[in-house]
């Protein structure tokens, strides 16, 4: 409502703006005094308040990958104003000097140095494993919360910073092992492990076991295994897992079982010694793994 003007017809000041028809109306008579009111409003529509902060539009959104959430102004270092003139040289020298105390200022102490050192190695590893992006904001908000635990101290950064992406992934259900982070991080994997369980015991956190069907998929393509072995490799691990047989077995050779059995069911065979290379796992294992499906699931294969 407007105080300001005034209806031309009744003089009545009370005017009614209808931002969805676009019409500024008088509330006595009803004359109409414009009909192309702007709208000042977003474009978009929320529902509630997690979609309005989402589709706001006045910046970038915050992130847990970068040691201050992405809050912080970055000074371009291009010697070019607004208007794309140069500068001349008294204005790109003070510009050099605002670039200089700014990036001084982003890390002012320690504990933001190592916080920023460690975000950026987890990025590099989340990049060499491919991880999805929500995977690597998982890793960083669990090492953010180690850090103010106080967790660092006296431990390596890259252990931690190891042991909290394979957390990350483990909580989200990607198939990541500790043999492939270890070979990323060139670290010893008996250290990976150690700070792993260190961290899950000191922030309580609830660790669901791993699933042997979200490596089928993965060893399949690896295999070049057509889709019908991989729905069956699927089948005989959920029969497993019902009846019981994945407890106390690592989740890579179940799945290197199935699929090998899978694969001798369907006619497109695969060796065991195959399957153990894609799988990271050795030969004995599959053939144990395998043993124990055939024996309790009840199949017969006819050599």
């Amino acid at each position: 409502m407007s105080s300001v003007a005034k209806c031309p017809e009744c003089g009545n000041r009370n005017l009614i703006k209808d931002y969805d028809s676009g019409e500024i109306i008088c509330s006595n008579c009803g004359y109409v005094l414009d009909d192309k009111l702007p709208d000042s409003g977003p474009e978009w529509r929320a529902f509630d308040d997690e979609q309005r902060n989402k589709r706001s539009r006045v910046g970038a959104p915050t992130t847990y990958t970068i040691h201050d959430k992405g809050l912080s102004t970055t000074i371009d270092w291009r010697r070019f104003s607004y208007t794309l003139k140069k500068m001349d040289q008294t204005k790109a020298l003070q510009i050099y000097n605002l670039r200089k105390w700014q990036r001084r200022i982003r890390l002012s102490d320690s504990s933001e140095r190592n916080l920023a050192f460690a975000l950026t190695e987890l990025s590099k590893i989340s990049m060499s494993l491919n991880t999805p992006k929500h995977v690597l904001e998982t890793a960083s908000l669990i090492y953010r919360k180690a850090l103010k635990k106080r967790l660092i101290r006296g431990r390596s950064i890259q252990g931690i910073v190891a042991a909290s992406i394979y957390m990350a992934c483990r909580l989200c259900g990607l198939a990541r092992t500790l043999d492939e982070i270890s070979k990323v991080t060139m670290m010893n994997k008996r250290e990976i492990a150690r700070s792993y369980r260190f961290i899950v015991k000191e922030l309580s956190e609830f660790i669901p076991p791993v699933d042997p069907i979200v490596y089928i998929s993965r060893f399949s393509n690896q295999l070049g295994i057509q889709g019908r072995t991989e729905e069956i490799a699927c089948e005989i691990v959920k029969k497993a897992i019902e009846l019981k047989l994945t407890c106390g077995r690592g989740p890579t050779g179940v799945a290197a079982a199935a699929l090998y059995l899978a694969s001798i069911l369907t006619g497109n065979r695969r060796t065991q010694r195959e399957v153990a290379e894609v799988a990271n796992v050795t030969e004995v294992t599959v053939r144990n793994r395998y043993s124990d499906i055939l024996k309790n699931l009840d199949i017969i294969i006819w050599v």
